[in-house]
């Protein structure tokens, strides 16, 4: 069996150093896909700051060029920490790497992911703009797991968040816990599915958790270059939006920036290729954190006719009243 990842420094490992190179849930997973006297193949061609964009142009023919039987794609919080994020775009680019890895007989891999200002502790004015294109990015992903029949895991939820023992220093990619969980969850669906061989992964961690001095230096280095970056690239315009969240919510009309999201991501649909899916819209609990499946939830999704304003981010997000609290 071969298996590859693509997308961004998650797949890569980022989080997960052991003998000091990244190792991360992708190749915990692949442990658990072969047997002792026919150990799965696996490529990671995962680079960390990759953007759907990187992924479709550069990543993609590699992985087509590999073949392998399952792939992993999980890709997109990058785009949301950009200037350029264009949900149609993404959406677009992202179908096309599926459609290419499916068209092999390749089976797809898919994860939504956690809001990132949630996970960075921002404040609500700031989060509130990046929750909403994450979860725009959530639905689409949910959308294609279940156009190609990918086996998709859920990673939005609250307790993924919730729970500090997961995640690294930077608060934004899983330490080894993490990385080891997301294995064994992504083994699990693949056991249910029929496709896995070997052992699952274990999910305790087995290196020592970094400590103080470890995490001081990762933010006086990597984490300030970090910072710098999206200083430069984002935050502008983060804080444009950030004003906007705080003037729509002094007059009492939040929600036109909700529904601007949905009419966004209502077009992002409609502009993949066309497949055979059934007509229906987007249900508001296939984006929201802690929801089913997306087999369940977007069993009657249409990609190819989705009407102006029928897809919802629901629940609401948190009200900016709460920034007082």
């Amino acid at each position: 069996m071969r298996f590859a990842a693509l997308g961004d420094s998650l797949t890569e490992g980022v989080g997960d150093r052991v003998d000091g190179a990244w190792r991360g849930w992708a190749a915990l997973l692949a442990a658990g896909l072969g047997s002792d006297e026919r150990p799965a193949e696996f490529r990671n061609f995962a680079v960390s700051g990759a953007l759907t964009r990187d992924v479709a142009d550069r990543q993609t023919p590699e992985a087509v060029a590999y073949a392998p039987d399952i792939a992993s794609v999980v890709v997109g919080v990058n785009d949301t920490l950009r200037c350029t994020f264009d949900i149609r775009d993404l959406a677009v680019r992202l179908d096309s790497v599926c459609a290419a890895l499916a068209a092999h007989g390749t089976r797809l891999l898919t994860a939504c992911l956690p809001e990132p200002g949630a996970m960075l502790g921002l404040p609500l004015p700031l989060a509130r703009p990046l929750a909403r294109r994450q979860r725009a990015v959530n639905a689409v992903v949910h959308a294609l797991s279940e156009r190609y029949g990918a086996v998709h895991l859920h990673m939005a939820d609250a307790a993924w968040v919730a729970d500090r023992s997961m995640w690294s220093a930077d608060r934004l990619h899983p330490g080894e816990r993490g990385h080891r969980m997301i294995a064994a969850r992504f083994h699990e669906l693949l056991t249910a599915e029929g496709l896995r061989l070997g052992p699952e992964p274990g999910v305790e961690p087995r290196q020592p958790a970094p400590g103080r001095v470890a995490k001081a230096v990762w933010l006086a280095t990597a984490g300030t270059g970090w910072v710098a970056r999206r200083c430069t690239d984002l935050l502008p315009q983060l804080l444009g939006m950030a004003g906007s969240e705080v003037r729509h919510w002094a007059r009492g009309t939040s929600a036109r920036l909700d529904l601007i999201a949905e009419n966004a991501l209502s077009s992002a649909l409609a502009s993949v290729s066309p497949a055979s899916v059934s007509p229906g819209s987007v249900s508001p609990a296939s984006v929201s954190p802690g929801s089913v499946s997306p087999a369940s939830a977007l069993a009657s999704v249409s990609l190819t006719s989705v009407p102006v304003g029928s897809v919802s981010l629901d629940p609401p997000l948190p009200p900016l009243a709460r920034m007082g609290e």
